[in-house]
């Protein structure tokens, strides 16, 4: 039985990079995102089989409904990534962009966590040994709280914490599901806010497949971003606001 993947943020970025790792890999590849046509173009261009799936986070039960009826159109699902989410300069605190970020990264991620384990725990026919991986995509943001991407920052630490939870949560389960949290630094994307040790989509999305190959609990993207990391531990934060806007 050939792999199946879904990636929830497959329309662009890491999202569409990783469709593309994954499928050389030999997966089949679930796609799920608002831009139907964009991801039917991406998918048209996979060696692998691919199902397309229109998906707004922002509706966190709707998604919830599209990842299991993608689920069960394909053959098998062993992976699940969820790569999408919003990112906004809100510096004056504008409630609506402060929502939108919380109920996309937020809740929305919530509910396709929820309903991968929900998927992994439930059916019985993987084509891998293990009952299935879920990978979350943070950001090396979550260790840190930056004026303007306040509510940024937060989400991506709730999306670490809570695979933390989740993994935690696994050794007390009879499925045998991996569970890995991805913190990237900056990746050239529409949502970039830098371009200090940027790397492109496809760097991002190799290493991100590597540390799938190897079910690792947690990786850095790229894996230098962890020196920023624990430099940044060390600091007083009245120092961190000194250094960092």
């Amino acid at each position: 039985m050939t792999r199946g993947a879904i990636i929830v943020g497959a329309s662009s970025g890491i999202g569409a990079a990783l469709a593309r790792e994954l499928a050389d890999d030999g997966y089949q590849i679930g796609l799920a995102a608002r831009r139907t046509e964009r991801m039917r173009r991406i998918g048209s261009e996979l060696p692998t089989k691919s199902y397309v799936a229109t998906m707004d986070l922002l509706d966190a039960e709707d998604a919830r409904e599209g990842f299991f009826e993608l689920a069960e159109a394909m053959p098998a699902v062993d992976l699940v990534v969820i790569s999408s989410g919003v990112a906004e300069m809100n510096p004056d605190l504008e409630w609506a962009a402060e929502r939108r970020t919380i109920d996309v990264n937020v809740r929305g991620f919530t509910a396709i966590a929820t309903a991968a384990l929900e998927y992994f725990e439930n059916s019985p026919d993987h084509a891998s040994e293990a009952d299935g991986h879920l990978v979350g995509i943070s950001s090396v943001a979550a260790h840190l709280g930056t004026g303007g991407t306040q509510a940024y920052n937060a989400s991506k630490a709730y999306v670490s914490r809570y695979l933390e939870g989740l993994r935690h949560r696994q050794q007390h389960r009879d499925a045998d599901v991996t569970i890995t949290t991805i913190e990237p630094g900056f990746v050239d994307t529409d949502m970039s806010m830098g371009g200090f040790w940027e790397c492109s989509p496809e760097t991002a999305a190799a290493q991100i497949v590597n540390a799938i190959r190897k079910e690792k609990n947690h990786a850095y993207v790229t894996r230098r971003w962890r020196l920023v990391v624990w430099a940044l531990a060390l600091l007083p934060e009245p120092i961190r606001r000194r250094v960092i806007p």
